[in-house]
């Protein structure tokens, strides 16, 4: 069972925090994130941000090579 699964079940957060050793501000926070979603929505959630950093890292490589590729045709080299 997840550690939300135990906190919907009656568990305190208190003491799921302790057994987990998180603190009880996380569980709160995943509770507020993840609270009404099946595992395989939290997983393909978790899949999608990581697509999502990725194409960011992608996209904001792209704007340094255009930045560099127009000073460099400013003859700034």
């Amino acid at each position: 069972m997840c550690i939300l699964g135990e906190i919907g079940s009656g568990r305190s957060v208190a003491e799921t925090a302790r057994q987990y050793g998180v603190a009880e501000a996380t569980i709160y926070r995943w509770r507020e994130k993840f609270g009404g979603m099946e595992v395989s929505e939290v997983r393909r959630l978790r899949e999608l941000e990581a697509e999502n950093a990725r194409l960011r890292r992608i996209v904001a490589q792209q704007a340094m090579d255009l930045d560099a590729l127009k000073e460099l045709l400013r003859g700034k080299w």
